[in-house]
């Protein structure tokens, strides 16, 4: 359980640590192209549980692995089954915890069909029992994604209504959510999303009662700086960036363009790792790719 003075280390280091936050919380609908990613073909296991084994492998694999550490990534997102699992012995929220890295939870349940240019998230059953069984295990705080499309107005003002509603119960329960609202970087009106959603981000950020605070997690702005204003909101706890679909190299330049907004890569930090490596190569392969975002959050 997460008692008062571990809890407000765990903040202090998501609000000033110098580093990134992983995400490696891929659920059920996007865990074969993460396994086919990491050198594991379809048909290499028989039903959901050999796939999910077979994830949860190549997570502790990452987890264990001596670069990943609380020097350069602060955090890591997770998977309700990682997190219910075990690392090196340990649950693996307390084996993250015991190396400095902040564990958070993937909470919502995938995304409703685009209408009015966004995907909404699907309702979140059993939420507080969830966010109970989260805290009980040692988790900070949670993490939840919608998906912009194109710039309509009501739409975003949906999203951020949703998104803001959710939290207020994720902080009811004593964790601290990472609200995320995708821009997709594809999308034709881009810039235009951008600021519509800045514009709604920061009426929700005002609007928030005194002393309850959230983290986002943004797509990178098609305008260097743009999201500067979130960064420096006293109801922003820290500004986090999707990698979106850019490669590892591109998201990181688009990155180092955006001051006081730190990475919180899926893909790009995962994309190099194969299951055929020897533990040296792939812990090479890990620690290079953490070296490279943690240079581009920190510049």
């Amino acid at each position: 359980m997460t008692d008062t003075a571990t809890f407000d280390q765990m903040l202090a280091k998501i609000e000033t640590g110098q580093g990134f936050i992983a995400a490696l919380d891929q659920s059920g609908g996007s865990t074969p192209k993460a396994l086919k990613g990491y050198g594991i073909e379809d048909g290499a296991w028989a039903d959901d549980e050999e796939m999910f084994a077979l994830i949860h492998g190549m997570r502790s694999r990452i987890v264990t692995s001596p670069c990943f550490n609380g020097d350069k990534v602060i955090g890591a997102i997770l998977f309700e089954r990682t997190m219910d699992g075990e690392a090196g012995g340990k649950s693996v929220p307390a084996l993250l915890w015991e190396r400095g890295v902040v564990p958070f939870l993937k909470v919502d349940k995938g995304l409703e069909d685009e209408a009015d240019g966004v995907q909404l998230m699907k309702p979140i059953g059993g939420l507080g029992e969830l966010l109970g069984r989260a805290k009980a295990l040692g988790v900070f705080g949670t993490k939840m994604r919608s998906v912009i499309n194109s710039a309509s107005e009501t739409g975003i003002a949906a999203i951020v209504k949703q998104q803001f509603e959710v939290a207020g119960e994720i902080l009811d329960h004593g964790l601290i959510p990472i609200i995320e609202p995708e821009v997709n970087i594809k999308s034709e009106t881009r810039g235009q999303c951008d600021e519509i959603l800045l514009a709604e981000l920061k009426k929700a950020l005002d609007a928030l009662p005194e002393g309850r605070r959230v983290m986002l997690k943004l797509s990178l702005p098609a305008k260097a700086g743009l999201f500067a204003d979130l960064v420096a909101h006293p109801a922003c706890i820290r500004v986090v960036a999707l990698s979106g679909g850019f490669s590892r190299a591109e998201a990181c330049v688009e990155l180092a363009k955006n001051s006081g907004i730190i990475a919180s890569f899926s893909r790009a930090l995962l994309n190099d790792l194969k299951h055929q490596m020897s533990d040296e190569e792939f812990d090479a392969s890990l620690g290079g790719a953490i070296d490279e975002i943690h240079s581009a959050s920190v510049a």
